[in-house]
């Protein structure tokens, strides 16, 4: 009686903080939870304040460089006859001129890098979609399980109960109850432990929301039935043409190559024209002319060298950023074909067969004709079968996410 009362009490315990069961709750649709986590990241503001900071480099790249203006004044004295004494004045303006083969890569390499932080942004809302897609179908999962121990728990209590009858009227051992009991506290243990991995999964989903994790919410939602048809090379095109990764590896490269030819074009010194006028007390005169930097001792083999080592780099980062992504795109073709697979066969009668084996193995137990430890296979067999069903669903669900984040689906609003 006293195991009983326990188990009465963790099951209620239990029920009690389900998600929705005590009080109303705010259910979540996968369309709610990403305009949530889209207004609230800070991965994507930390994003756009880099759109913003390359938008003034492009904008300073532009500008021109600004005139200088020299003035001098001081005294005259004479150390010949003839010559008079007083003040002299001198003033100069001076501007250096930007030469084309300066300015024009300049330009293009910080027109560069704004492109480069816009396909960043694009880059970061489509991986924080997917995150959050993740995250959300995690609670789906950890809750379907949740439901699946607890009817399993009650399965046993069911079980448990007609045994006691019959060990009561003495049909039966005690042996058989003590072990129904046994497995009756196990099941109560694993339905705890699934309803903290839903609480553990709600918390990383409203993380990635931006809420606080004290809000009651909850989901509202399925795993789609919708699948992928398309083959593994029309994937990997579709991910090289789209995916803001790829297409800023190009334009790195493409950057770092105006860089080197801008370090290659400052060979070239940038001269700087002069126009002043000097006074003194008996004459005034007007000075036109010209500055122009001698490369002596800097002939910038050292910034070339840095550009042609920053072209080399841009070029291998890219390759490996296409071979990383490449192999994700077939890791995760590869896992929704197998969970495809498994899920057909479950469907296509292996979850009947097990329901069909636990009838059959309680009408037995009933009359007599098998034992409690038939029963007790029936069940851990219907309840491997379902968690693996579940577990299958889950993982065609988690490679299509992964999926459409590396063909950038979401960059057209499609997936939502």
């Amino acid at each position: 009686m006293k195991l009983r009362a326990s188990l009465l009490a963790a099951a209620l315990v239990l029920f009690s903080g389900l998600p929705g069961t005590a009080q109303a709750v705010e259910a979540l649709t996968l369309t709610r939870a990403l305009e949530l986590a889209e207004k609230n990241s800070p991965r994507l503001k930390i994003a756009a304040t880099e759109v913003d900071r390359a938008r003034s480099g492009t904008t300073s790249a532009k500008a021109y460089p600004n005139p200088e203006i020299e003035a001098l004044r001081g005294g005259v004295r004479a150390r010949i006859p003839g010559v008079t004494s007083g003040q002299g004045v001198s003033v100069s303006i001076g501007q250096p001129i930007d030469l084309p083969s300066h300015r024009e890569p300049r330009i293009r390499q910080a027109e560069s890098g704004l492109e480069s932080a816009q396909l960043y942004a694009q880059e970061s809302l489509i991986t924080l979609r997917a995150d959050v897609k993740q995250a959300f179908y995690q609670v789906l999962r950890r809750r379907a399980e949740y439901e699946l121990s607890l009817d399993n728990q009650k399965l046993l209590e069911q079980t448990r109960h007609r045994i006691e009858v019959s060990v009561n009227v003495g049909e039966r051992a005690r042996f058989e109850l003590v072990r129904v009991e046994a497995e009756l506290a196990n099941a109560t243990n694993q339905a705890q432990s699934a309803r903290l991995r839903v609480a553990q999964a709600l918390a990383q989903l409203k993380l990635l929301l931006g809420i606080a994790t004290d809000a009651d919410v909850d989901v509202a939602g399925d795993f789609v039935p919708a699948t992928i048809d398309e083959t593994l090379e029309s994937l990997y095109t579709t991910m090289q043409d789209r995916h803001p990764a790829l297409r800023r590896a190009r334009v790195e490269l493409r950057r770092a190559e105006y860089r080197l030819q801008e370090q290659r074009a400052l060979k070239v010194p940038r001269p700087t024209l002069f126009a002043g006028v000097d006074r003194d007390p008996d004459q005034n005169r007007t000075l036109f002319g010209v500055s122009i930097p001698i490369p002596v001792w800097d002939q910038r083999q050292g910034p070339v060298g840095e550009a042609v080592a920053g072209l080399q780099q841009a070029a291998v980062l890219g390759e490996q950023q296409r071979m990383l992504l490449r192999g994700e795109l077939e890791i995760n073709y590869n896992r929704l074909l197998v969970a495809r697979q498994q899920i057909a066969a479950y469907e296509g009668g292996l979850i009947r067969q097990a329901e069909n084996a636990l009838r059959v193995a309680e009408s037995a137990f009933r009359f007599g004709e098998r034992g409690f430890l038939e029963v007790l296979d029936a069940q851990r067999v219907l309840r491997t079968v379902r968690a693996d069903f579940l577990a299958a669903r889950f993982d065609k669900q988690s490679a299509i996410v992964e999926i459409e984040r590396l063909i950038a689906k979401d960059l057209i609003g499609d997936s939502k």
